[in-house]
């Protein structure tokens, strides 16, 4: 199993050191998100003072972008780190890239199969020669001249992984792509019965195997070796599933447990900014479903035993105080 470690909570300026103690920690990736700032920048950093790890983007928001101008970050930061790059993209939602990015919305899973299926065409033309003539229904790109040809080929396309959670999005990850990043909203049944058959159908229509495609899931772990650490776990992790929750494109999650009328709740309190009191509605129940209970010196067997299965990847977000037991739970999540 590989071990991802992000690049989050600190600036530009502290990239540099944590992208090196990420990689001398052990960890396969590190992983940036575009949260609050640019996905790309850190990783262009990291790319400078790493040689071993995976980069990735989990996620980028693809539709704030258009294939083009993704391409050729993603060609250029794969070019500079001797090929390292995850391109993991995700669409967001419609609200975000309507409102805050002023960008166009219709047909998510559609429009991204047709996103990725246009990098793939200018990669083409830019890696073996094929000219560019790609026409969809949501982009066309149709010209392509030699000074706008990066120079540098030598390391082909960039891999791309798709976040999803509905299984229209899990199908064209499964189809187009070469992983899938599942979204932190998710429960073992939910991967289960709805996730695991939605990359099976999508396998299929491309004549892929599940040996050719990797999946990236999260891991939240609560942690006992410290009552106070174990009880402001849970609170933040309550919080962020009532954040999640509160979401309409994620209710089937919801109701494939029987609590769907959670949402609608949740989403009232959100519009009112009652982002703490939110936290208050997630049950003991539902906290278990979405993370694992466990000490740090058991964390690597408890998580194993629960998602290895599951995951081809996962992101790490154990909040293990002590670097040396950190990095030893690590390796032996590594090697199971």
């Amino acid at each position: 199993m590989k071990v991802d470690a992000g690049l989050f909570q600190v600036g530009l300026d502290g990239v540099p050191r944590l992208a090196a103690r990420i990689e001398e920690d052990g960890f396969d990736g590190a992983v940036s998100a575009e949260v609050s700032s640019d996905p790309f920048l850190s990783l262009a950093l990291a790319a400078e003072h790493t040689s071993r790890i995976d980069l990735l983007t989990s996620i980028a928001v693809a539709f704030s972008r258009n294939p083009m101008t993704t391409a050729c970050v993603a060609h250029d930061l794969n070019a500079y780190s001797k090929g390292r790059l995850i391109l993991g993209l995700g669409s967001q939602v419609e609200a975000h890239i309507t409102r805050r990015f002023n960008m166009p919305w219709s047909k998510p899973a559609a429009r991204m199969r047709e996103y990725v299926l246009a990098m793939r065409a200018i990669w083409d033309c830019w890696y073996e020669g094929i000219k560019l003539d790609f026409r969809g229904k949501f982009y066309q790109h149709t010209l392509m001249t030699p000074l706008f040809t990066p120079p540098d080929t030598s390391q082909g396309p960039p891999r791309v992984y798709l976040a999803a959670v509905g299984p229209l999005m899990t199908e064209v990850a499964a189809e187009v792509a070469n992983g899938l990043i599942v979204h932190l909203f998710t429960t073992e049944r939910y991967f289960r019965e709805v996730t695991l058959p939605a990359v099976e159908r999508g396998l299929a229509r491309s004549g892929k195997s599940r040996e050719d495609f990797e999946i990236m899931g999260p891991v939240f772990a609560r942690l006992t070796d410290d009552e106070q650490i174990f009880a402001d776990q849970c609170t933040s992790l309550r919080r962020q599933i009532a954040f999640y929750a509160s979401t309409p494109a994620y209710r089937g999650v919801l109701e494939r447990h029987g609590w769907e009328d959670l949402q609608a709740e949740l989403n009232r309190m959100a519009k009112l900014d009652q982002w703490e009191e939110m936290g208050d509605r997630i049950s003991d129940e539902m906290l278990d479903e979405f993370s694992l209970t466990t000490s740090a010196e058991a964390l690597a067997e408890n998580v194993h035993a629960r998602y290895g299965e599951m995951f081809d990847r996962l992101m790490d977000r154990f909040e293990i105080a002590d670097r040396d037991l950190h990095r030893e739970q690590v390796a032996k999540l590594r090697a199971l």
